[in-house]
């Protein structure tokens, strides 16, 4: 007589194997960017900061864990501090110079999980300098959105870089310069 036990327990053996042999696929999220945010601070006359944002841009990451990626652009022309005035200076040749380098972009190179963050390593390019640089994200967390079968996760990080050395050296005296980058990003799962 047959024993069904074994018979189930093979095929299950069987199933199982297949499962777990089978290569994970990467979560891929593109950046929403009316759930997300990309705000930078500077100081001024080295007695307060200013604070800013760029409206527009647009990216994605992948979260699979030391495979994870990050690729971001941010629209130059999009900052903005409040004040039309000031945005506009910023625009032209004495800081951004939007009309010779439109995009702000960084694509990651590297990463390493550390502390439950992931350090990406990439290059940053700004006014039409490429460099590379360090940023630490942390996952947010990862849940349904409001879409049926729509997922969403969240990265959250800061770094800070100092402006001369992507050539933009205007007013060194009046305004710092190093300039924190605060980042939230909410992505849908693609």
């Amino acid at each position: 007589m047959r024993h069904p036990f074994r018979l189930i327990a093979l095929v299950l053996g069987l199933s199982l194997t297949g499962v777990l042999a089978a290569p994970v696929k990467a979560d891929t999220f593109k950046i929403d960017p009316v759930h997300s945010s990309i705000v930078f601070k500077i100081k001024h006359a080295n007695v307060s900061y200013v604070y800013g944002r760029f409206n527009k841009f647009e990216g994605a990451f992948t979260l699979d864990g030391d495979k994870s990626s990050v690729e971001a652009t941010a629209a130059v022309e999009s900052v903005d501090t409040a004040v039309p005035k000031r945005d506009d200076h910023l625009r032209g040749p004495d800081f951004f110079n939007a009309k010779q380098f439109p995009d702000i972009s960084f694509k990651s190179t590297k990463v390493e999980e550390k502390d439950g963050k992931l350090v990406f390593t990439g290059d940053l390019t700004l006014h039409g300098v490429t460099k590379p640089i360090t940023v630490e994200l942390t996952k947010v967390g990862e849940g349904p959105g409001m879409k049926p079968g729509e997922v969403r996760a969240g990265l959250e990080g800061a770094l800070t870089i100092k402006r001369s050395d992507f050539g933009m050296s205007g007013m060194l005296n009046m305004l710092g310069d190093e300039v924190t980058l605060m980042l939230g990003f909410e992505g849908v799962k693609q």
